[in-house]
């Protein structure tokens, strides 16, 4: 896992060296353990390293024969692509996984990709041909950002690498902050800061030397055909389906723990990491200190109980979690309004501690139709869908209330309403017509909300403390075989994930999947209370991004609301993340907070 950047100049430029350094050193927190430069031509790249497979011979900018490659990442099956590529003539000169994207590349083209299995995200210059590539894995695990510049092209892991080049303070997309405000993320190639794009995943876009893009789509979802299989035949191709992932996601020179919810999720990554051989390794899990909320220690305990693994539950007090608010925007890089990048980031941390791979339940919900709102009631369905047609009812309710967006937005949020659900009426329409509804919601969910919301979490709250999270359900293999299963095989009773639950039934501990899922909460309505609050409205409207984009004259109204039980706790809250993320990457670029900190320093201008 590393975090990589770089620059193509058009024919003739060459790039600053100083500048890459600069660059790198902005993504160090992704890669402490090595970094490295390499300029050739009009091109320049540069990675910071995470060690986690080949790590005595994985120095990053990889050069041969024309070719310089910088990768994040993993790809699982490099052995497999290691022997055959050997007997083609291609054999590997070092043990990291890595190199094998330069090997098959340099054997098959842009055809390579369709061989990786893995996360990742990369950038290759191929010199003879005068182009650089940047690729990004088919879900979008990993993350791949580029700008577009008078006489150049810069990317980047994170924007935080990028924003610097801009040259002037960075303008906002009215679009991609209302589309945070109402679906608590911002989805589709463009990003928040106007000018910096997104490398989509399942996507390579390949760059001339005058700075022409070509776009290969080598990968998607929406090309999975349907089949009819009875649970029999689902449940013994899942069985050989899944150890087969983990073998390759277990593939590290490094040890590695398991994030343990206490759920099914965690619970399935547990016996396969267990019949996998892991033994002892050590997993995490939190719950909540004075906090109304239920929490997993619990059943979390009793898992690694019955795996023998070696367990570190976290007892985390309200408070505790509203320290960390600071630190986890910055590592998010972008606005997404995930609650539990909170205690995910105090996971990371303990994790960082002593492992630098650690696994996750992440895409389990999505693959095998686990979420309530992919079964709703069909009257529910029809009601969400005359009022937001496009999407076939789903995605259809804003976060904010009717009543807080004509108070407190301003002109431009008002004026991108009509852009708001665009991606989701893009991904609905992009569906097979011979699709269901419920495939089509998970469709939905699997190029918006995952790689745009889900695992921008993930990857960054984990690379914030140089941990890297290996995602076994997001194995490609995985989303193909449970998304073309037919429905009865993933709803029944009122319940989702029938068929992995059938599979983990004899598996996890006798009576462990009666429990009704809880969900991962995390007890944010504990703080936006009394004094609290009001002292938060009032920074807020000495906010400069809030002055700019809102209507502050309407915080004191919100703040009432809140503090009488009104409603209001999204609204305030995501004003608050709002504001501290402009403190931090508009008014203050380059600022790194620790990871805790008090939250309300950080939201008024200076």
């Amino acid at each position: 896992m590393c975090g990589i950047a770089g620059i193509i100049h058009a024919r003739g430029g060459r790039p600053d060296p100083d500048e890459l350094q600069r660059m790198v050193a902005a993504l160090a927190h992704r890669g402490p353990d090595d970094q490295g430069i390499h300029c050739e031509a009009n091109v320049g790249l540069a990675q910071c390293r995470l060690s986690i497979i080949g790590l005595e011979s994985g120095h990053q900018p990889m050069v041969e024969a024309g070719l310089a490659l910088v990768a994040n990442g993993e790809v699982y099956n490099y052995l497999e692509l290691n022997a055959e590529l050997a007997a083609q003539g291609y054999p590997a000169c070092t043990a990291s996984d890595s190199e094998t994207i330069l090997n098959a590349y340099a054997r098959h083209g842009l055809d390579a990709l369709r061989r990786l299995r893995g996360m990742y995200a990369f950038a290759l210059h191929d010199a003879r041909q005068g182009k650089l590539i940047l690729a990004r894995d088919r879900l979008g695990i990993k993350p791949l950002f580029y700008l577009r510049l008078p006489g150049r092209i810069a990317f980047a892991s994170e924007l935080k690498a990028l924003l610097p080049l801009l040259g002037a303070e960075p303008e906002l997309e009215a679009v991609a902050l209302r589309r945070f405000l109402q679906h608590q993320f911002a989805s589709g190639a463009r990003t928040l800061v106007r000018g910096i794009d997104r490398v989509v995943p399942g996507e390579a876009l390949v760059i001339d030397s005058d700075l022409g893009i070509q776009r290969h789509g080598y990968w998607s979802a929406a090309e999975i055909q349907p089949r009819l299989l009875r649970a029999e035949e689902a449940l013994e191709e899942l069985d050989a389906l899944l150890p087969a992932v983990m073998r390759e996601h277990m593939r590290a020179d490094v040890p590695f723990g398991l994030f343990l919810s206490g759920g099914l999720d965690s619970g399935v990554l547990g016996a396969l990491l267990h019949a996998g051989g892991a033994g002892r390794i050590r997993s995490f899990s939190v719950g909540y200190r004075d906090s109304r909320l239920e929490h997993e220690l619990a059943p979390a305990a009793r898992l690694a109980e019955h795996f023998g693994f070696d367990h570190q539950p976290l007892e985390l007090s309200p408070d505790a979690l509203f320290a960390r608010l600071v630190h986890s925007i910055w590592c998010a890089d972008e606005l997404m309004r995930d609650y539990a990048t909170l205690p995910t980031s105090i996971l990371a941390e303990h994790a960082g501690r002593e492992l630098k791979v650690v696994f996750t339940g992440e895409g389990s919900d999505e693959v095998f139709a686990g979420y309530a709102r992919y079964r709703p009631h069909p009257i529910e369905r029809w009601w969400k869908a005359r009022l937001a047609p496009g999407s076939g009812g789903f995605r259809a309710r804003g976060q904010w209330s009717a009543r807080w967006r004509r108070r407190l937005f301003g002109s431009a949020l008002t004026e991108a309403r009509p852009y708001e659900r665009m991606p989701f009426h893009a991904a609905w329409s992009a569906t097979p017509a011979r699709w269901t509804d419920l495939q089509r919601r998970q469709y939905c969910d699997l190029v918006t909300a995952l790689p745009d919301n889900l695992l921008v979490k993930t990857d960054r709250m984990l690379m914030g403390f140089g941990v890297e999270g290996r995602v076994p359900f997001l194995d490609h293999r995985l989303v193909e075989f449970a998304l073309a299963l037919p429905d009865a095989l993933k709803v029944r009773d009122g319940a989702g994930k029938w068929l992995l639950r059938r599979w983990a039934e004899s598996r996890l501990p006798p009576g462990h999947l009666d429990a009704p899922k809880r969900g991962f909460h995390v007890p944010v309505g504990d703080w936006l209370q009394g004094e609290r609050a009001t002292r938060i409205g009032a920074l807020l409207a000495r906010n400069e991004g809030i002055r700019r984009w809102f209507r502050p004259e309407a915080i004191p109204a919100l703040v009432a609301a809140r503090r009488a039980g009104h409603g209001g706790g999204r609204e305030l809250f995501g004003l608050m993340q709002f504001a501290i993320w402009h403190r931090l990457f508009i008014e203050r670029p380059g600022a790194r907070p620790t990871p805790n900190e008090d939250p309300l320093e950080w939201i008024a201008s200076d």
